[in-house]
C-alpha cells in the first residue's frame, strides 16, 4: 500500500475541527451532544495511519508497535487528557517473555514405557520462565477439571493432585447436558485458561487436555502449529505447574481407556469422581527464551463529582501480527479490521469528549492495549497492575472489530447476559434506534473470553464487548453473516485484512454513539454495574469491591 499523507492532514488541533463546539449544542443533551460529536472521518483517518504498511503490522516490541504507541500517546496529548499510565506518562509497562519448547514427553507403565511423537501425538510447553525444566509425575484424569461452587460441581473432591499431572476435557458439562451449568452458553469453566489456573490452585505439577475436533472446534493441525512455535506470556511468578500442553484423541483414548465420547458423557454427569490413571509421564522441556516489554498507552477524561476517582474504561486493543509468511507476495500483516479500527474508534471516542465538552461523574480511562494477539497480555498486565484501582474501575466497554460495512437496524455486544451492564447498554442502543441482536454461536463458543474485557471480568469488573449487527440497511436477508464468512476466510490475521475502497465508516459511527451513550450513563450513575445472580464473575466481583484481592478467580 502506499501512504496515505491526506489521513494525517484530517487530524487538526480540537479548535480548527468543524463540527459545533459545546457552547452552540447548549440546547441538546449531553448524551446527544456527545453522541453528536462522533466524526467518521476522524475514525477513517486514524485507521488508515495505523494499518498503513509503514508500521509494519504493529507487532509488540517492533518499530511499528512502538511507532503506533507513539501515534496514540501523541493523540492523547493533543486532546489534553491526563497522562494515567506509569509514572505520570501515558504508557503502562508489559513485559513479555516468549519460550519456543523442544519437549520430550514419555508415559510409563510399570512394565512398559512409550515415546509419544512431538506434534504427532502431543504438544508442551513449559510454565516457568526458565530455559530448561524437568518433571516426573503419576497422571489423575479429572474429568472436565472444574470447581464450581455456584453450580455444587467439583471435578477435584477426594482427590490430592498435589505434585501430579492432571488430563482434563475441555468445555463444561453444560454443553453436554444443557439442564446443568449455563446449558449451551460455554462458561468460563470451560476454557483451557481457567482450568490450567485451577489445576495450579489444587497444586498440581502439569495439566494436559484432551483434544478431539469437536470439543476443541478446531483441528489438531491448528493445535500443532498453534502451540510448538513461541508461547508469548506476560513474566510472571511461578505457580506450582511446571508444565502445559494438550494429547490427541487417540492418545487420551488409550490413556483413559475406552472410547472418548462415553467417557465425556460420563464426566458430565453429577457423581463423577477424579480417577488415576496407572501412568507415569516423565518429561523435559528446553525452551527458547527471548524477553522484550510492549507498553499499554493510557489516558484519562477526569470526572468532576464524587465519584470522580472511579471511571469507565473504553478501550482497544492497538497490536496485530506483524510481518510474517507472505501470502500473493504480501508479508504485512496490516490488521485494518483487527483492530486498527477499534483503536481508530477509541480515539474517536477521545475526542467526542474533548469536543463536546462533556461533564462526568466518573473518570473516563481510554486504553490501547498492547499484544492482545499473543494472548490478552497487555489487558492482563494492567488488570494484574492497574494504575487505576480495580475496584474504583466501574465498567469497561472493549472495541475490538467495528462494522465498516454499512449501517445496521441492530447491535450486538458480549457479556450482555452477565451483568446490569447489558440493561444500559440496551437502553443506549434504543436512544440510537437500535435493536439487539444476541449471536448464539459466540455464546455456544465463548467469545466474550477471548479479547481485553475478559482479564478485567476475571478480575470482578463488569464489561462488555462491542458487537455488530446483521440487519443491514440496503442489504438482503444474510448478507451480514455472508461479508463475515468471507471476511474470517480470506482476511482475518492475513495481509488481506488491509484499508478498502469499500470500507463504510457509518455502521461504526452507530456502534460508537452507542458506546458513547453507555460510557456516560454508567459514569453518571449513583453505583457501579453489578454482576448477575448466576454470572461466573459475581463472587470475583463482589471481592473486588470490598479491596480484596484482584485475582480472584471463579471457583475461589
Amino acid at each position: 500500500m502506499r501512504f496515505r499523507t491526506a489521513a494525517l492532514l484530517s487530524l487538526a488541533p480540537i479548535g480548527l475541527l468543524a463540527a459545533p463546539a459545546a457552547s452552540q449544542q447548549a440546547g441538546t443533551s449531553a448524551a446527544s451532544r456527545l453522541a453528536g460529536a462522533v466524526q467518521p472521518n476522524v475514525i477513517r483517518a486514524h485507521l488508515e495511519f495505523l494499518a498503513d504498511d509503514s508500521l509494519e503490522g504493529r507487532a509488540p516490541g517492533t518499530r511499528g508497535g512502538v511507532i503506533a504507541a507513539n501515534y496514540i500517546r501523541a493523540q492523547f496529548e493533543r486532546l489534553g487528557l491526563q497522562p494515567a499510565g506509569d509514572s505520570g506518562s501515558y504508557f503502562h509497562r508489559v513485559p513479555i517473555v516468549s519460550l519456543t519448547p523442544h519437549p520430550t514427553l514419555v508415559v510409563a507403565t510399570d512394565d512398559k514405557a512409550d515415546t509419544l511423537s512431538y506434534r504427532d501425538q502431543y504438544v508442551l510447553w513449559s510454565m516457568r520462565d526458565e530455559p530448561q525444566v524437568q518433571l516426573s509425575a503419576p497422571a489423575v484424569f479429572v474429568g472436565f477439571g472444574i470447581v464450581a461452587p455456584e453450580y455444587h460441581w467439583n471435578d477435584y473432591a477426594g482427590v490430592d493432585v498435589k505434585g501430579k499431572i492432571v488430563v482434563a476435557l475441555v468445555n463444561d458439562p453444560g454443553l453436554i447436558d444443557s439442564t446443568i451449568f449455563r446449558g449451551r452458553v460455554l462458561t468460563y469453566y470451560g476454557r483451557w485458561t481457567y482450568k490450567i489456573e485451577e489445576a495450579a490452585r489444587q497444586g498440581a505439577a502439569g495439566i494436559l487436555f484432551v483434544h478431539t475436533d469437536t470439543t476443541a472446534t478446531y483441528s489438531w493441525s491448528t493445535v500443532a502449529s498453534s502451540w510448538s512455535g513461541p508461547q508469548v506470556r506476560t513474566e510472571q511468578p511461578p505457580t506450582s505447574l511446571v508444565v502445559a500442553g494438550w494429547l490427541t484423541d487417540s492418545v487420551s483414548a488409550r490413556l483413559l481407556g475406552g472410547n472418548l465420547d462415553s467417557i465425556i458423557r460420563q464426566a458430565a454427569a453429577r457423581g463423577f469422581k477424579a480417577r488415576p490413571l496407572g501412568v507415569t509421564f516423565h518429561t523435559a522441556i528446553r525452551s527458547d527464551m527471548h524477553r522484550t516489554e510492549t507498553y499499554n498507552v493510557v489516558a484519562r477524561y477526569p470526572g468532576r463529582g464524587p465519584h470522580g476517582s472511579e471511571a469507565v474504561l473504553i478501550g482497544a486493543h492497538y497490536d496485530h501480527l506483524g510481518v510474517g509468511r507472505p501470502v500473493n507476495g504480501d508479508s504485512i500483516y496490516n490488521g485494518a479490521v483487527d483492530n486498527a479500527s477499534g483503536t481508530a474508534a477509541m480515539l474517536d471516542a477521545a475526542e467526542a469528549f474533548a469536543r463536546s465538552d462533556v461533564t462526568t461523574g466518573r473518570s473516563i480511562l481510554f486504553m490501547a492495549f498492547a499484544a492482545e494477539e499473543a494472548g490478552l497480555l497487555g489487558s492482563t498486565a494492567y488488570a494484574e497492575r492497574p494504575t487505576v484501582p480495580l475496584r474504583d474501575l466501574a465498567a469497561v466497554l472493549n472495541m475490538d472489530e467495528m462494522n465498516l460495512l454499512g449501517r445496521t437496524r441492530d447491535i450486538s455486544a458480549l457479556g450482555l447476559d452477565q451483568s446490569s451492564l447489558g440493561t444500559v447498554f440496551r437502553k443506549a442502543a434504543a436512544a440510537e434506534g437500535l435493536s439487539i441482536t444476541t449471536d448464539e454461536q459466540a455464546l455456544i463458543a465463548g467469545a466474550f473470553f477471548r479479547s481485553d474485557h475478559f482479564p478485567f471480568a476475571k478480575a470482578g469488573v463488569p464489561a462488555l464487548s462491542l458487537g455488530s449487527g446483521n440487519d443491514f440497511v440496503g442489504r438482503p436477508e444474510g448478507w451480514g453473516e455472508e461479508q463475515a464468512a468471507d471476511y474470517n476466510a480470506h482476511r482475518y490475521h492475513q495481509p488481506a485484512d488491509q484499508v478498502l475502497p469499500s470500507f463504510d465508516y457509518a455502521g461504526a459511527v452507530q456502534q460508537l454513539r452507542v458506546v458513547l451513550r453507555t460510557a456516560l450513563l454508567v459514569a453518571d450513575a449513583p453505583g457501579q454495574p453489578t454482576w448477575n445472580a448466576k454470572s461466573e464473575f459475581r463472587a470475583a466481583g463482589e471481592a473486588r469491591r470490598a479491596g480484596k484481592s484482584a485475582k480472584s478467580t471463579p471457583g475461589t
